[in-house]
């Protein structure tokens, strides 16, 4: 899929890249987990991808999983501290999603 003029009558469709927040490299939105903060100031994961409120995505990888709670980026993107349990499901989230492609 490429991007730039499409012919007379086609639509291009743009790739949905997001940026992982602990190992900062591009991805497919399909590849991250995405964690929201909502107007109301709940901080959750976001299965759906829909949620309206500030996000953040991290890949689906322990390595990442562990860097993002060693370094808490979440608590610097969103400006408050989080709980240790947050990060602790995010690992479970992700682990359990290697799991299941294996």
């Amino acid at each position: 899929m490429s991007r730039g003029k499409a012919a007379k009558g086609t639509a291009i469709k743009q790739i949905e890249m997001r940026r992982c927040i602990a190992c900062r490299q591009a991805r497919h939105k399909s590849e991250l987990i995405r964690i929201v903060k909502t107007s109301s100031g709940e901080i959750s994961l976001d299965e759906t991808k829909k949620i309206f409120g500030r996000g953040a995505y991290v890949c689906k990888s322990p390595i990442c999983a562990a860097s993002l709670k060693k370094r808490r980026n979440l608590d610097k993107i969103f400006k408050t501290k989080l709980p240790n349990e947050l990060y602790d499901k995010i690992i479970s989230a992700v682990d359990l999603k290697e799991i299941i492609q294996m």
